[in-house]
C-alpha cells in the first residue's frame, strides 16, 4: 500500500461534504453558533483539500478555494440557501 492511499482521508461526514463545510462556516463565524466541533470541522477541511478537486460538480464549489481550505476558514460569499440550509440541518437533529 502506498503512503498516498495509507493517508488519505476518508469523508467525515453523511451529507455533501461541500455543503457541509460552508453550512459549517456560516454556522460558526455568522451565527455563533456551531453545528460541528473544531476538530470536526478541521478533519472536513483536510478531507476537502485533498479530494474537492476529484469531488462531483457542486453548485457552490467554485466558492470553496485551497487556500481557504489550506487556512481552515471560509469568509467568503454565502448563497442564500446555506442559510436556511442551516437550520434545516438544526431541526433536523
Amino acid at each position: 500500500m502506498s503512503s498516498k492511499s495509507k493517508d488519505k482521508i476518508e469523508c467525515p461526514t453523511e451529507y455533501n461534504p461541500i455543503s457541509m463545510y460552508l453550512m459549517a462556516s456560516y454556522a460558526y463565524y455568522y451565527v455563533f453558533d456551531p453545528i460541528m466541533t473544531d476538530s470536526e470541522f478541521d478533519i472536513l477541511g483536510r478531507y476537502l483539500l485533498q479530494s474537492i478537486d476529484e469531488l462531483p460538480d457542486h453548485p457552490h464549489k467554485h466558492l470553496i478555494t485551497k487556500d481557504d481550505l489550506r487556512a481552515g476558514t471560509y469568509l467568503g460569499h454565502y448563497p442564500d440557501i446555506v442559510s436556511h440550509a442551516v437550520q434545516i440541518y438544526r431541526d433536523q437533529k
